[in-house]
C-alpha cells in the first residue's frame, strides 16, 4: 500500500456556533489565576457542602447505588422535589410524569429549549441574561429576540410593555429567570401578572430559570411560576441542587412541568445525557427530607451579601440593589471610563479581584458601567477582596 505524500488533514467542520468562543468565565477565573486574583468572578462558592450530604452520598455508593438510574430520576428524589414544590410553593406536581431529574440546570435549560423551539420560532430573551441561553436557541435553529431590562438606582427591573410589543405570531417561548442572573434583581407579583397578560390566550411556552430560588433577602419571597396556576400550566421550571447545596460541581437540577411538556422534554433529555449520577441522586434525595438546610439559606447568603454591601459602602463603587442571588452589580463610573471587559481586566490583574462585565451578558454587547461580583465566599475571602476593593 502507498504512504499518503503528504501529513493528514484535517477535514473543514462549519460551526453550528460560529459566534460562540471560551465564556467570559472561564477567561476572567484564568485571568485571575494568573494574577493571584480573589476570584468573584465565576459563581460558585469556596466553601463545603454539609458533611452530612457527603456522607448520604457514600453511603448510597456502598449500598450499590452506581448502576444506572431511571432515565426520569430516581423516584425517591423525584418524590422529595414534589413534596418540596407543594410545601413551598402550594402546587402540585406528578413526581413520574411531571419532574425530571437532570444534568444541572444548563443541561435542563438547554434541552428545554432544544424541545419545544423550531427553525424560525421566535424566542424572547430578557437581557442581560445567562450565556447559555443563546446558544441553545441557535442549535434549536430559532431566532432570539432581546428585550433590555432598564436599570436605575433602583436597579434592574423588565420592562413588560417592551416585552409585549415584542411578541409576534412566530413567538414560541419567553425565557424569565428569577432571582436574575447577573443582576440580582427579583420578579414581584405584579411582574408575574404581567407576565400572565402576555401569555394568555397564546400558544406561547415560559422556560422559567429559577436556580437561586432559595436565595431571596428582606423578607420577600420567590415567586415561582408554580405559585400561579395560569403560568405552571405552560411553563418549564429549572432549579438547581448545586447552588442550594453548595456543591455546584455534581451538576444535578431538575425540570417541573406539566405531564405534555415533560414528556417532549424527556424524549431529547434521553438521547442527551439519558440519565444522571445514582449516588448523588440518592443522597440529595435523603438529605432533602431536612427542610432545614433551604429553608435557612436566605439568611446564610443575606449575612454575606450584607457583608459585603457594608464594606463597599465607603468606596467609589456604586451599589445597585441585591434582592437575589448571590451576586452584586455596582458602577464604577467614579473609578475609571474604561469599558465593562476592559475595566474587569484591570480590576483583575492590578487590583487582585476578578469580576464579570455585566455587558457580557448581552446578544450584542451593551456598555453599562455596570460588573458583577459573587458573594458565595468565605469571610476571609470577602474581607480580602474589600481591603483591595476599598484601596482605590
Amino acid at each position: 500500500m502507498n504512504q499518503p505524500q503528504h501529513p493528514p488533514v484535517t477535514p473543514a467542520l462549519t460551526s453550528r456556533l460560529p459566534r460562540v468562543g471560551t465564556t467570559v468565565f472561564t477567561r476572567m477565573s484564568q485571568l485571575a489565576a494568573e494574577s493571584g486574583a480573589v476570584n468573584l468572578g465565576q459563581g460558585f462558592p469556596d466553601f463545603a457542602c454539609e458533611p452530612a450530604l457527603v456522607d448520604l452520598v457514600t453511603e448510597a455508593m456502598r449500598s450499590g447505588h452506581n448502576q444506572y438510574p431511571m432515565m426520569t430520576g430516581v423516584p425517591a428524589l423525584r418524590a422529595a422535589i414534589v413534596a418540596k414544590i407543594a410545601a413551598i410553593y402550594g402546587h402540585q406536581y406528578d413526581a413520574n410524569t411531571e419532574i425530571t431529574v437532570t444534568a444541572g440546570a444548563t443541561e435542563a435549560l438547554t434541552t428545554a429549549i432544544l424541545c419545544c423551539v423550531h427553525p424560525c420560532d421566535e424566542v424572547i430573551v430578557i437581557e442581560p441574561a445567562y450565556d447559555s441561553y443563546l446558544p441553545a436557541i441557535a442549535l434549536a435553529g430559532g431566532v432570539p429576540v432581546p428585550v433590555q431590562m432598564t436599570v436605575d438606582a433602583d436597579g434592574y427591573r423588565v420592562p413588560w410593555d417592551q416585552v409585549a410589543a415584542a411578541v409576534t405570531p412566530r413567538t414560541r417561548l419567553i425565557i424569565v429567570n428569577t432571582p436574575h442572573n447577573p443582576t440580582g434583581s427579583v420578579l414581584r407579583a405584579a411582574d408575574l401578572h404581567a407576565l400572565a397578560d402576555i401569555v394568555r390566550g397564546t400558544h406561547m411556552l415560559i422556560l422559567s430559570d429559577e436556580v437561586y430560588e432559595h436565595m431571596v433577602y428582606d423578607g420577600q419571597r420567590h415567586e415561582s411560576m408554580c405559585r400561579y396556576p395560569e403560568l405552571a400550566a405552560r411553563s418549564f421550571v429549572v432549579s438547581s441542587f448545586g447552588k442550594t447545596y453548595h456543591v455546584t460541581g455534581w451538576k444535578v437540577g431538575y425540570v417541573a412541568a406539566p405531564a405534555a411538556l415533560s414528556a417532549e422534554f424527556r424524549k431529547v433529555h434521553q438521547y442527551n445525557v439519558f440519565s444522571v449520577n445514582t449516588p448523588m441522586q440518592h443522597g440529595l434525595a435523603g438529605y432533602m427530607a431536612d427542610p432545614a438546610p433551604y429553608q435557612q439559606l436566605p439568611a446564610f447568603y443575606q449575612r454575606k451579601r450584607d457583608l459585603f454591601r457594608d464594606g463597599l459602602q465607603g468606596s467609589r463603587f456604586e451599589l445597585l440593589p441585591a434582592d437575589g442571588t448571590y451576586f452584586q452589580c455596582v458602577r464604577y463610573d467614579r473609578i475609571s471610563s474604561l469599558p465593562e471587559a476592559q475595566f474587569a481586566e484591570w480590576l483583575t490583574s492590578e487590583i487582585k479581584v476578578a469580576a464579570i462585565p455585566v455587558s457580557a451578558f448581552y446578544q450584542r454587547s451593551q456598555e453599562s458601567g455596570i460588573v458583577r461580583f459573587c458573594f458565595a465566599k468565605k469571610e476571609e475571602t470577602l474581607a480580602l477582596a474589600l481591603q483591595r476593593l476599598t484601596s482605590i
